[in-house]
């Protein structure tokens, strides 16, 4: 993949998934702006990146205030004059795992804030500067409970249909602008939303595996293998599309 030099936002890059990401982008040479509302994390992220031989900053953005989001996209431009891929992966689950009838409003609130409305902030912002210069490639962060039916989460798979929703109208609308926009529907991944789910109950981790054909769970640098292809002129005839990485799950 030839990422030399490409201009990179990832979002919620201080941890999991979207750290993975920042430092495959950094080693694959690209300019990197981690991005996390935590920006001590996105800090350590970027100095990761930077001591590896790479180029990257942090800033630190809260995509549920779409000012913030706009100051994001800003201060990339200022400082590199581009950006050629946005990776909208900042994401987080509810506090409790119960059926529909018992789902808090917090939860409802806060998930869908982050997951899809900053979601929407984000690509709104982006796709207006990659209109600007003729281009760009974006990668959504989605999730194999945006695809099928996901037990005592609902605020979560709301979210994660809807940006899959998101990703295939914003593909459809922007496809003749030179902008590709996909998405990756990681399944169970090893991360700290696993982790929440895993302390559910004791042996959660074992009863989970015997339901993927693979047999284990996800790593998070398998799925930033995944987006990196995704934002690369590698897929440049992709666009619109849900890679799903579970392990065979769905099946």
């Amino acid at each position: 993949m030839n990422l030399e030099n490409k201009v990179v936002i990832i979002t919620g890059a201080g941890s999991g998934i979207g750290a993975a990401t920042a430092k495959l982008f950094g080693k694959h040479k690209a300019q990197v702006v981690a991005s996390d509302i935590n920006l001590e994390n996105a800090q350590q992220i970027a100095d990761e990146i930077t001591v590896s031989g790479g180029k990257a900053s942090a800033i630190k953005t809260d995509v549920t205030v779409y000012e913030e989001v706009e100051a994001l996209v800003a201060q990339a431009v200022s400082k590199y004059g581009r950006i050629d891929v946005m990776v909208n992966n900042a994401g987080i689950g509810g506090k409790h795992q119960v059926k529909t009838a018992e789902h808090t409003h917090d939860d409802w609130h806060n998930v869908i804030a982050v997951n899809q409305t900053g979601v929407f902030y984000c690509m709104k912002v982006a796709l207006q500067q990659m209109l600007k210069q003729g281009g760009g490639s974006m990668v959504n962060v989605a999730s194999l409970a945006g695809l099928k039916a996901s037990g005592n989460n609902l605020s979560y798979s709301a979210s994660k249909f809807a940006v899959v929703g998101m990703t295939k109208s914003a593909a459809l609308e922007y496809g003749r602008k030179n902008i590709r926009i996909n998405a990756v529907c990681p399944g169970f991944t090893h991360s700290a939303l696993l982790d929440q789910l895993l302390a559910v109950s004791p042996g959660m981790g074992d009863k989970l595996k015997r339901f993927i054909p693979m047999g284990r769970f996800g790593e998070a640098d398998e799925i930033a293998e995944a987006i990196c292809w995704l934002a690369s002129e590698n897929s440049k005839f992709i666009t619109g599309q849900t890679l799903t990485l579970d392990g065979g799950i769905s099946l």
